[in-house]
């Protein structure tokens, strides 16, 4: 089975294809229903075509997932000649009035069925291949049972289901309570995850015993959001039950093999507007997790990456519609919550003469503070000195040179203090725990030591730790609490 990863920006991808995914989806700004993910735009695509030369076989498949209006048509076809720039594999698509337009202009691109087009029957599946698509991302209200259906009628078509991720409480994701609430469209990519904000349950006015017990259909409950007193949403409950609100997240890695049996062609990860942090692990255990199923390496090795889903931010997590709709039907509260902090990235190894100029201009700053002290009256060098003593960061310490340490570029993150235990997560290692006494900040355009980073610093790590460019680094997060999860906010 494929590995379908999401990516909302063009470090996403690059993290997407380098943690085991066998192809990457991404939204073309305005076109996609993750509007509030990066996207991409401008130049970028020099990028993305230089991430396939260095992931050769790896895929790219573009969302054009909105349902279009006619500006949106217009507006596209203003830009295919910028579109045609990108190294796009396949289109995924729910409006069918995009299907002549894309064949047209990119004959050589495969088309999708988005799953926002519902199709959950083999009788859709022959029609959307009658009309020239060649995979179907199937809505997320199927059964395996049903997957298994689809596939023995229409074997030629590639089916991709969703594996991992979060879910919409909508039908397929196609939802209005969004655009009711804050103007923002779900079906143009605004949407404001409405869903999962928290809720007062409700009466217009005041009833007695007798009437409660037709509350469920009296169409006098309602929810008031708590940022919104006053603003209140009817509910009306008929025989079949619906949950209300916030699904839970779906997780399928214990469950490929039935995936597999069933026809899936392609596992599909949520989450194109998800961090970086989300992307790699989530693929990473989910490659392990195939790998393991294909008899690449033995479950015992796999299960320590399968293990690290739970130190993603996740909710509680279901099997969707996939066995049951009782289920699907389960919901949850709070936000997604990970016990980790991505504190970093790091880049290349600092060698040769760079990492020479390094050393040496911190010894030059090093000599050159010794001599102002030397050229100070006696007394005034003892306050300097003490200064310095009391506060630390006001006089830069020269980066020492180490037997067998190495000097790497880094990208900060996340403000993080020098003496904080940290851990390097890269596709094939679980996680390599540095200690404070592991490693030493500094910048690498002095040559001096710095107590602690920020994403607007110049920051190079110093360690004895082997660290591949671009491995992640990440944090404990001090206010997580296992067990409670966080607000998060919005």
């Amino acid at each position: 089975m494929e590995l379908l990863s999401p990516a909302g920006n063009v470090e996403k991808l690059k993290y997407a294809y380098m943690y085991g995914a066998d192809a990457a989806y991404i939204g073309l700004k305005k076109f996609s229903l993750r509007v509030k993910a990066d996207n991409f735009y401008e130049d970028e695509y020099n990028k993305v075509i230089e991430l396939k030369k260095r992931y050769p076989g790896k895929k790219l498949h573009c969302a054009l997932n909105i349902a279009f209006h006619n500006r949106e048509i217009d507006a596209f076809m203003q830009n295919i000649d910028y579109f045609k720039q990108y190294p796009i594999d396949a289109f995924i698509v729910q409006d069918l009035g995009m299907v002549p337009i894309l064949q047209k202009h990119f004959p050589d691109v495969h088309l999708h069925v988005s799953t926002q087009a519902s199709c959950m029957n083999r009788e859709a599946v022959k029609m959307y291949q009658k009309l020239g698509f060649d995979r179907v991302v199937l809505g997320r209200e199927v059964s395996l049972n049903e997957v298994r259906e689809i596939k023995d009628a229409v074997p030629e078509m590639e089916i991709e289901c969703f594996a991992h991720g979060a879910m919409c409480i909508a039908y397929s994701g196609r939802c209005l309570m969004s655009a009711y609430l804050t103007g923002r469209s779900a079906q143009s990519g605004f949407c404001s995850h409405t869903c999962r904000w928290e809720y007062d349950v409700g009466l217009t006015e005041k009833i007695d015993a007798d009437t409660a017990k037709k509350i469920a259909q009296s169409g006098k409950l309602v929810l008031q959001e708590r940022k919104r007193p006053g603003e209140f949403f009817p509910i009306y409950e008929g025989d079949d039950f619906t949950a209300l609100l916030s699904s839970k997240d779906l997780r399928m890695i214990e469950h490929l093999d039935d995936m597999k049996k069933a026809g899936v062609d392609s596992l599909k990860i949520e989450g194109r507007m998800k961090s970086i942090y989300y992307v790699a692990l989530v693929t990473r255990a989910y490659r392990k997790a195939l790998d393991a199923l294909d008899g690449k390496l033995s479950q015992e090795e796999a299960a320590p990456f399968i293990a690290s889903l739970d130190e993603v931010a996740h909710r509680e997590s279901t099997t969707g519609f996939f066995y049951s709709r009782t289920e699907a039907d389960k919901t949850t509260v709070g936000a997604s919550d990970s016990p980790y902090e991505l504190a970093g990235q790091v880049g290349e190894k600092i060698t040769g003469a760079e990492e020479e100029k390094v050393f040496k201009t911190g010894e030059e700053m090093a000599a050159s503070r010794q001599a102002e002290l030397a050229a100070m009256h006696p007394a005034a060098r003892a306050a300097a000195e003490k200064d310095c003593q009391e506060h630390p960061e006001k006089c830069p310490q020269a980066l020492e040179r180490r037997p067998g340490w190495k000097l790497y570029h880094y990208n900060s993150l996340n403000k993080t203090d020098s003496g904080t235990e940290m851990e390097i997560i890269t596709p094939d290692v679980l996680k390599t725990v540095l200690s404070g006494q592991d490693y030493v900040f500094a910048n690498p355009k002095n040559g001096t030591v710095i107590p602690f980073v920020n994403p607007d610093h110049d920051c190079a790590i110093y360690t004895a730790a082997e660290i591949p460019q671009d491995a992640l680094v990440r944090t404990k997060d001090p206010g997580f609490v296992p067990g409670k999860v966080r607000s998060g906010g919005r």
